[in-house]
This record gives structure tokens, sequence and C-alpha cells, in this order.
């Protein structure tokens, strides 16, 4: 499992990767909002420094980790490029069966 926080952290470096490809490209995309869904367990730790932790259930894990309470979270990502309110332009390769 890895931590809600690596999810998140891998998905804007996905889309800075795309923002970046896209330099030069007649056709661009506008990044809209990102609505992201993901099933995570959350962990108390009690050592010095009590925190919770959310981590992410891969799919087909969710079996593993039946002994903890699994819930299921949705939230939506606003895209913005840091000083700045231009819209956030993406490209990059065609995949197959994209929508």
């Amino acid at each position: 499992m890895i931590e809600l926080s690596e999810m998140i952290r891998e998905l804007r470096r996905e889309f800075t990767t795309a923002l970046s490809a896209g330099n030069g490209e007649q056709l661009r995309f506008e990044l809209g909002p990102i609505e992201v869904e993901a099933s995570v367990t959350v962990t108390k730790e009690a050592s010095g420094n009590a925190r919770l932790r959310f981590l992410v259930v891969e799919a087909g894990g969710a079996a593993k980790v039946a002994q903890a309470e699994t819930q299921r979270i949705t939230f939506t990502l606003q895209p913005r490029i840091a000083d700045s309110d231009a819209a956030v332009l993406i490209s990059g390769d065609a995949v197959a069966g994209e929508r």
C-alpha cells in the first residue's frame, strides 16, 4: 500500500510530464477539475508523534486489510500553475481507447 500523499505526488508528476510534452504542440487540452476516487485504510500510530495515515488500497488488496477499516473517498483537485491564473494546457501521445 502507498500513502495517499504519495499517490497525489505521483499524479502531480504525471500531469507535469504531460504539460511539458505539450510545449510547442499545435493541439493542446485545457485541464479541468480532476476527480479522484480511492479506497483507503486509516491507521493511527501511537508513537511519540501520534498521527493518522491514509493508505491507498490496491485493487484486489482489500482482503489483505480486512481487519482494518477500509473507506472509499472521492475528492476533486483544481489544478493551477504556481503564481498564475492561466489555464493549464496539457498534451501527450494518444493511448488506444483513450477518451
